[in-house]
């Protein structure tokens, strides 16, 4: 049974949203960032500034307060608005490949204790004690959790009906995908739609393992307060297919002493590799791994690709790639702080990682094919946890489209 509440949520008035919705701080490059920042003044980034900059030379205690007083600046202005009552919203993004529709909410904290919201990756400690601080310094979260529910007929037909009625924001932005956001606001659809999420057993996280972690930590410290914002977490809860699941692929500095003719024949004990030459190769299907190396991609093919003794974690392909290749033959044992690897989102062109280790700061480039929803489950199910960097899963949210406060 998952509990799901909604909340007064403060958001950006309607002609103003465009410009204060923004993507996720880090997705800027330093010349993006100071263009957004120089020319509009409405954006988002301005309140999530002051927690970077100059991060070397003030306290976290200053830079969280800079976010808290630029946020209080923004509502005071009348680019935020609080809704009057406790509502859900209905939320889609439309990109240039796919469509995403799916809840805004809040879940319940109780309810990710118990195992009903179930998780797949591992957190870092010190992660989760940074933005559990910065929840108490700022007292508001703009950043829900993704959280995907089992395929449901009763609700996509819901989803289609609301759809049709007006949109409270109904805007594009400049990289080209179409948000659109409606209120559900009247006592009988927020009952009813508490109810079908009463009707589900368990919910799972896609994406946000760090945002939770760090609401249940704030909630552990600080309940006794009596604050019933603490009990709960903003979410976007989404249907399961209707995720978009990349694969991380992987860069390596060197060889770790190995020639390149010793290094394919280390692998041909494992794969059978297969030298595509100069095609842009990617796999196409599990237990496939593409390669770059030396000006040439290859194709490695995973011999025991049908080990029926072997886990669902054995058989994961990033897993195998670890197994096989990145700790054995290259020495990486700590996938998370190892300098010599670093990882490319699977939307990006494998062109990307032929342009990496061609300019020579890496020497060979990893490419894994998607893992699949039932495999994330399988895993949760399981109490197992990926590798990191395993899967980088869309729909994104936008900052400052959404506030919970706390």
């Amino acid at each position: 049974m998952s509990k799901i509440i909604p909340f007064k949520a403060v958001r950006p008035t309607p002609d103003k949203v465009a410009l204060v919705t923004c993507r996720n701080y880090d997705d800027y490059s330093p010349a993006e960032l100071a263009s957004w920042l120089n020319f509009n003044p409405y954006s988002f980034l301005h309140v999530i500034h002051p927690a970077y900059v100059y991060s070397q030379k003030i306290t976290l205690d200053k830079r969280f307060k800079g976010v808290t007083h630029k946020y209080q600046d923004f509502k005071n202005d009348g680019v935020f608005m609080e809704e009057e009552k406790p509502v859900f919203f209905l939320y889609e993004i439309q990109t240039k490949v796919k469509t995403f529709t799916g809840f805004v909410a809040g879940t319940s904290i109780e309810d990710y204790k118990n195992n009903v919201i179930k998780k797949h990756e591992d957190t870092l400690q010190y992660r989760v004690e940074y933005f559990k601080d910065y929840l108490h310094q700022t007292g508001f979260n703009t950043e829900p959790v993704l959280i995907t529910y089992p395929d449901n007929e009763t609700l996509d037909q819901w989803i289609a009906e609301k759809k049709k009625s007006q949109p409270i924001y109904n805007y594009s932005t400049t990289n080209k995908e179409k948000h659109q956001l409606w209120k559900i606001d009247s006592d009988d659809e927020i009952e009813w739609l508490q109810k079908q999420f009463e009707q589900i057993p368990e919910l799972y996280i896609a994406d946000g393992h760090h945002r939770s972690a760090s609401a249940e930590l704030l909630y552990d410290e600080d309940r006794h307060l009596g604050n019933q914002n603490l009990n709960y977490f903003m979410s976007f809860l989404i249907a399961e297919s209707n995720v978009k699941i990349y694969e991380y692929n992987r860069i390596i500095r060197d060889l770790n002493g190995f020639t390149k003719e010793d290094f394919l024949e280390k692998l041909s004990e494992h794969f059978i590799v297969k030298d595509k030459e100069q095609e842009l190769w990617k796999p196409q299907s599990k237990f496939e791994f593409g390669m770059y190396l030396d000006g040439h991609f290859y194709a490695l093919f995973y011999k025991q690709s049908s080990d029926a003794q072997a886990s669902i974690l054995e058989n994961l392909d990033a897993q195998i790639l670890y197994d096989k290749v990145l700790q054995p033959l290259l020495g990486i044992e700590d996938l998370r702080n190892d300098e010599r690897i670093e990882y490319i989102p699977g939307k990006q062109s494998v062109a990307t990682i032929k342009e990496l280790v061609d300019e020579g700061e890496f020497e060979v480039g990893f490419m894994l094919f998607p893992s699949d929803i039932s495999e994330i489950k399988a895993l949760a199910d399981n109490n197992l946890i990926m590798p990191p960097k395993s899967t980088y899963i869309e729909p994104k949210f936008r900052s400052g489209l959404m506030v919970y406060e706390l």
